[in-house]
């Protein structure tokens, strides 16, 4: 199917019904309604009906929703305190990282990838998902409680570590000729922050002050924000995702900022719907007799292994047992940045086919399982238990 404008509302028709449908069904039986987004997914993908065959566009659009996650994620985090969170978390960020890249290019390689394929899959088992750890998290223990400072900022820290990662796979090719390709963006970036923070203080922020009453106006201003700095990041080496989170913090300590963050919140929704469901849409079940061992393998260390390094070094800086256990339950999953990360090696030609396919499987498997028990055992929206639904 040709993903004209036609198509286009006809792909949006058969998702957002779909989705409806699923969700209604997952909500009678008391499954995460994530669950219900990747299996639509798969069921009206490539690899099932065919129903929506071209999924670059939708794949293209569902990004929109980790930005938008990103800016929103910025919003609520006060700049003095965001440091502080992460001065705290640097030991067990960084250590649990090398931990997860070891065992996961042990395996890579136990598996016979070659050197480079292990190398990329090693690293992207460091990273859980920025969506799952944020989607799944009450919006009081989000803003309110250390569990949910401890989480995010711990996943701030793997997401700075996933964008140089992709800033690397992404020059690759040219540092051994030129290592300005590399370090020209992170020179830039203290001068981006600056500068973003300064034009909210001289500009964004008398504006929004002086038509508060439009409240349209405030949405276009904050929507206009966010993807002018995403883009202006991308444009000098950097990503959106970073952008889009320097736009949202540059922005956190305006009294504005709360206003901006309840209604963006729909948007939101509306993006990562998409973004669920063209991770499950993208994948080809043809070449899963190929890849089943090293996802097993790979997901299981996922799920079994990174809660307790989690927990250990939690454990290491003085974290009380429960919250360093829910906290590494809670991170026991890969990342949307693993898959991004094996879309930019494979069309580097970086690695094969199979060796992304076995990093598209692995987070998609850990994606569903860590939700289920999420949701089954921790404080969530979508609990499955009254005792444990919270907004």
């Amino acid at each position: 199917m040709d993903m004209d404008s036609n198509s286009l509302i006809f792909s949006f028709f058969l998702i957002f019904t779909g989705a409806a449908v699923l969700a209604t069904a997952s909500l009678y039986a008391r499954q995460p309604l994530i669950v219900g987004y990747i299996v639509l997914g798969i069921m009206l993908g490539p690899s099932g009906a065919q129903m929506i065959s071209d999924t670059k566009l939708l794949n293209d659009i569902s990004h929109t929703g980790i930005i938008f996650l990103l800016f929103l994620l910025g919003l609520d985090m006060q700049p003095a305190h965001l440091f502080h969170m992460l001065r705290k978390t640097a030991f067990v960020g960084l250590m649990s990282s090398l931990v997860f890249a070891v065992i996961g290019y042990g395996c890579a390689l136990a598996f016979d990838f070659s050197q480079i394929e292990s190398l990329i899959i090693g690293s992207t088992m460091i990273f859980s998902s920025t969506i799952i750890g944020i989607k799944l998290l009450p919006t009081t223990v989000l803003h309110h409680k250390h569990t949910g400072e401890l989480l995010i900022s711990l996943l701030l820290l793997q997401d700075l570590l996933a964008i140089l990662l992709l800033l690397l796979l992404q020059n690759g090719a040219h540092l051994s000729k030129d290592y300005q390709t590399l370090l020209v963006p992170l020179g830039i970036l203290p001068l981006l922050v600056i500068g973003a923070f300064l034009s909210v203080k001289l500009i964004i922020l008398p504006l929004m002050t002086r038509f508060d009453r439009y409240h349209e106006y405030l949405f276009l201003v904050a929507i206009g924000w966010c993807l002018g700095v995403a883009e202006l990041a991308q444009a000098i080496g950097l990503s959106v995702e970073i952008g889009a989170f320097i736009a949202g913090i540059s922005m956190a300590t305006s009294p504005i900022s709360q206003y901006i963050t309840i209604n963006l919140k729909p948007l939101r929704d509306f993006f990562l719907i998409l973004f669920f469901f063209s991770t499950g849409a993208s994948f080809h079940l043809s070449l899963l007799a190929e890849v089943i061992f090293p996802v097993l393998a790979l997901s299981s260390i996922c799920l079994f292994i990174k809660p307790p390094v989690f927990r250990y070094f939690l454990r290491k800086v003085s974290e009380k047992r429960s919250t360093a256990w829910e906290v590494g339950t809670r991170l026991g999953q890969n990342s949307e940045f693993s898959i991004l990360i094996a879309s930019v090696a494979s069309h580097s030609a970086i690695i094969g086919s199979i060796a992304a396919h076995t990093i598209q499987a692995t987070v998609i498997l850990t994606l569903l399982i860590s939700s289920y028990i999420v949701v089954f055992n921790y404080e969530s929206s979508i609990a499955v238990s009254d005792k444990l639904r919270r907004d």
